[in-house]
């Protein structure tokens, strides 16, 4: 495999470390069997040792593969390779016993330990696993290099008279599609579901990405090979064909109706003909733009952060206050403005800020406010930096009397308005919300997400102190969507993190806390992002075409 350093990002007179991304696939033979009733579930972990340690870290993991003691990994992992480094890498399988997410919890199959550079200067290593006494079966990594191709590819399938694999029933077929690697062997990248008890499956429509299926190469072969699904795992083989991506484009015109063909039934028969047609019935091919794609094309990413000024944080002048300002440390809310401020505001131009607060008396007459601004200035309420927005903190901390109670909708609909202006994808708008208490208008703050899902917005909710934040989960709605008076959230697009996770190993390495936060705080926004972009159909600014006339 020819390795190409990468040249994106040139910067005359600046420093740059050459790399390339690599694609590595996993597949295992004749794995130890754990389970009693069945075989094996497996399961393949990643660990790299990072340059200068000499500890490993989990980098990834595969999906689990019931009942096999052959798994062909479908997912992938993605690494940079750098010539210059001795990049140790460690592969482990495991097989999987429960949901739990901790290894110790599954049983162990055995190991390897290489280097990228063996695998990548190799193409592929296939060795013998260890760790267990006996023989453990062999693992088998390729690598490919990644390339830049960017296109996504929707596809729907169906067939036509397969053979009948069941005794009592019919067939439970399903098809599997592999990339013809570099070396003419096959790699296996897509399974779709299982149809039951039928020889006419219609499978849902799936997309894959390009690089995926050919690396961007449109003629290179993909094998499609459709089976008859079993419960113990040994699954019956109706048949293959093969195909390319360039025919597939053509979407469903005769040359994409394939025989299926079953090679011992070939080589056995005189008479045989097919086991079947598979008949491509659409195919769409478009570019998948990034997240860098859109900001490095103009996108503009709009900061407001919002702070809970009510009085269950205690007062502000005590030590016990989560508001008190420590002269030897940052408090919670410090904490999580400066770890996420201090990244996101590398995304704005001008970096200028509105900061908002909720739940105070303002002066001077004491009225409740659930939606004032910090630096306490409704003509001029952006703050410079997150160094402005830090002074307005403080500010309204002197001027404001701590109170209640704590509603988040004023806030989120605040920051929507703006967002309902900018729907052309030129602006993205991320709320932050530092809060210590239970929401007491859950309800209106539902609606006021439900609305805001259909804009250019995220919102990033962080939980200071000890308090129960089991309400906050449901607006997290990461296990189903969020559902208001019969209405559904369009895009999920709250991220929700208790910042006591990240503390209670203590504060020794202030810097190390703030970005363990800030990573887990902004893991969602790119993906929101996106999903707000395609559902719109919109395109990076400088690389859309002309208006139409």
């Amino acid at each position: 495999m020819a390795l190409q350093m990468s040249t994106g990002g040139f910067q005359p007179g600046a420093g740059s470390v050459p790399a390339t991304q690599v694609e590595l696939t996993i597949s295992c033979r004749n794995l130890k069997d754990k389970d009693v009733l069945s075989k094996s579930d497996p399961m393949c972990v990643l660990f790299v040792k990072g340059f200068g340690s000499n500890s490993y870290t989990e980098y990834g993991r595969t999906e689990i593969i019931q009942n096999t003691l052959n798994p062909e990994f479908v997912q992938k992992f993605l690494i940079n390779y750098f010539f210059e480094e001795s990049q140790k890498l460690k592969f482990e399988i495991y097989d999987s016993d429960s949901a739990s997410a901790r290894l110790d919890a599954h049983d162990f199959l055995g190991r390897i330990e290489c280097t990228l550079g063996e695998i990548v200067s190799a193409t592929k290593i296939d060795k013998p696993l260890t760790g267990l006494s006996g023989n453990c079966g062999h693992i088998t990594v390729r690598a490919e290099e990644v390339s830049q191709c960017k296109e996504i590819a929707t596809m729907q399938f169906r067939a036509h008279k397969l053979d009948k694999k069941d005794f009592f029933g019919k067939s439970d077929p399903f098809l599997v599609f592999y990339r013809c690697n570099e070396d003419s062997s096959y790699s296996v990248v897509h399974k779709t579901e299982v149809i039951k008890n039928t020889l006419d499956p219609t499978w849902r429509p799936f997309t894959v990405p390009v690089r995926s299926l050919c690396n961007g190469d449109y003629d290179r072969s993909i094998k499609v090979e459709c089976y008859d699904w079993d419960s113990d795992g040994s699954h019956d083989i109706i048949g293959e064909f093969q195909t390319n991506i360039r025919e597939l484009s053509h979407g469903p015109v005769p040359n994409n109706v394939y025989e299926v063909i079953n090679k011992e039934k070939k080589a056995k028969k005189k008479s045989y003909k097919n086991s079947g047609r598979v008949e491509l019935m659409s195919c769409s091919i478009v570019q998948e733009y990034t997240f860098l794609d859109y900001v490095q094309h103009g996108t503009e990413i709009n900061f407001t952060v919002a702070v809970d000024f009510t009085a269950s944080n205690g007062d502000p002048q005590k030590s016990t206050s989560l508001h008190y300002r420590n002269p030897y440390g940052l408090n919670q809310y410090q904490t999580a403005l400066m770890s996420v401020g201090e990244i996101i505001q590398d995304y704005d131009s001008d970096k200028m800020f509105p900061a908002l607060g909720f739940g105070a008396r303002l002066p001077p007459d004491g009225r409740v406010s659930h939606e004032f601004f910090l630096n306490g200035q409704p003509n001029n309420p952006y703050c410079q930096g997150i160094e402005g927005v830090m002074q307005a903190y403080y500010q309204a901390l002197s001027t404001v009397q701590l109170y209640g109670p704590t509603n988040f909708a004023p806030v989120i609909n605040h920051v929507a308005r703006f967002a309902e202006t900018y729907k052309d994808g030129s602006n993205y708008f991320v709320l932050l919300i530092l809060t210590d208490g239970v929401i007491t208008d859950m309800p209106y703050t539902k609606d006021a997400i439900i609305h805001a899902s259909v804009l250019p917005m995220s919102i990033i909710i962080v939980g200071v102190g000890d308090a129960d934040f089991s309400a906050m989960e449901e607006l997290d709605s990461d296990n189903q969507r969020l559902q208001s008076h019969g209405r559904y959230a369009e895009r999920d697009i709250v991220q929700f993190v208790p910042i006591r996770q990240f503390l209670s190993a203590g504060q020794q390495n202030v810097e190390m806390t703030k970005a363990r936060l800030a990573k887990e705080v902004l893991a969602e926004i790119p993906e929101q992002f996106i999903s707000f972009m395609k559902k719109h159909g919109i395109q990076p600014k400088m690389l859309r075409g002309p208006p139409q006339q």
